[in-house]
């Protein structure tokens, strides 16, 4: 699947994109794979209290199932005026 990273999530992985072989199940699953992988996502999804999750663009909780997801992008919440 394609894993997008957005703003400050992607300035501390260092790439906007990756194609990502996963066995997760979850969002969830799927940070605590990434997570694993370097010190950098590690400090990404250090807090995921500020970080919103899409799949397949429509937004989802982290406990939301992958099933045959194409995309999960990862972004902070949105504000503004």
């Amino acid at each position: 699947m394609q894993v997008l990273y957005f703003a400050w999530i992607r300035e501390r992985i260092g790439i906007p994109k990756e194609q990502v072989e996963t066995s997760a199940v979850t969002v969830a699953d799927l940070v605590d794979e990434l997570r694993g992988r370097e010190e950098r996502y590690a400090l990404a999804f250090s807090d995921m209290a500020s970080v919103r999750v899409a799949i397949d663009q429509e937004l989802v909780d982290l406990d939301a199932p992958l099933g045959d997801a194409r995309e999960v992008a990862f972004f902070p919440p949105m504000t503004g005026g």
